[in-house]
């Protein structure tokens, strides 16, 4: 199979690259590429970014949050995960299996003297563990197959940042399935690097290297930094396009209890309650107000309540632990 070489580790780009192939590149051959990312999590198309994300931690740690055009479910990613993508064209969508699209991944496996299987919707198992999870677009006749391939990944941190409160937010969105999982470098020899296993898939899918590379041109590669910097590195795309939900959540401290229901669609606070036993002289609905329309975003929402005396409305419960209760 042909193929094209990706060293970006920048999920904005990688994503914007997944798209333009599936749509713009020229060839009526299918191809592949590989590719990794800096640390990040990946959202599905249909998912509600901040219901999926640990936002403290992944702040924390400098995880980039990123939305794919794939349905699915969150993923992380690191420099240890080493992914996958398969433009193949289709007569007919209604027909797609993604079983038949993760055969060479398994063969390729097999190669290297792995036994894994496809199982459930979109997973590689090695030994009941999931080493891979997969998912497809399909668009104008083409079909986008990509998939993940825990290599070496730091699992810690993958808990981590996709771990958030489940009861918190009721929405609308698609929720993540967690499996357990393992690393293929546990099942390979001794000092396999992830050059090295790279090396190994990219040979076996292009044929023993006998298939030949797709060049992407200067002004290809202009247009998919254009979608990168533009779409997919955007809030709005990001967070924005998460579908509407709901957040209830209460927190008790020395200066009493707060109580918050909000209501949030595309990415934005269409209604905000603040309830509880708080002792402020006057009314919140002011900040109730004010907080109307503003991004539900803390950086945001903290640019509003600062232009406030908040001891006016709260008592003695501060601006941080007001956000904490909101975005905690």
């Amino acid at each position: 199979m042909r193929y094209i070489i990706n060293e970006s580790t920048n999920p904005y780009f990688n994503l914007a690259l997944d798209e333009f192939a599936m749509r713009h590149i020229d060839t009526d051959e299918d191809f592949f590429f590989l590719w990794r990312n800096a640390p990040a999590v990946i959202i599905g198309k249909n998912q509600n970014t901040v219901e999926e994300i640990n936002q403290e931690f992944i702040d924390k740690k400098v995880v980039k949050v990123a939305r794919r055009v794939s349905g699915g479910g969150a993923v992380y990613h690191d420099l240890g995960n080493l992914n996958f993508t398969f433009i193949i064209n289709v007569d007919d969508p209604s027909k797609v299996d993604y079983k038949k699209y993760v055969q060479p991944i398994i063969d390729a496996l097999a190669s290297m003297g792995v036994t894994a299987e496809a199982s459930g919707r979109n997973d590689i198992l090695i030994d009941g563990l999931k080493i891979s999870g997969n998912a497809q677009r399909v668009s104008n006749g083409r079909l986008m197959h990509h998939g993940t391939l825990l290599f070496d990944v730091n699992l810690e941190d993958m808990v981590q940042s996709l771990n958030v409160i489940p009861d918190k937010y009721i929405s609308k969105g698609v929720k993540s399935v967690r499996s357990r999982v393992t690393n293929i470098k546990e099942h390979l020899p001794e000092g396999t690097t992830i050059e090295k296993f790279w090396e190994a898939l990219q040979y076996y899918l292009s044929n023993n290297g006998q298939d030949s590379e797709i060049i992407l041109s200067e002004s290809d590669i202009a247009k998919i930094e254009y979608e990168a910097v533009n779409r997919f590195g955007t809030w709005d795309w990001v967070y924005g396009s998460s579908p509407e939900f709901n957040v209830s959540t209460e927190k008790r401290f020395t200066g009493g209890s707060v109580n918050v229901q909000l209501a949030v669609e595309e990415g934005h606070i269409k209604h905000i309650r603040f309830l509880g036993d708080y002792l402020g002289v006057k009314d919140v609905e002011t900040i109730e107000e004010r907080l109307q329309n503003v991004r539900y975003n803390r950086e945001d929402v903290e640019a509003v309540l600062a232009t406030f005396d908040l001891q006016l409305y709260f008592g003695s419960i501060t601006e941080a632990e007001i956000l904490s209760v909101i975005f905690e």
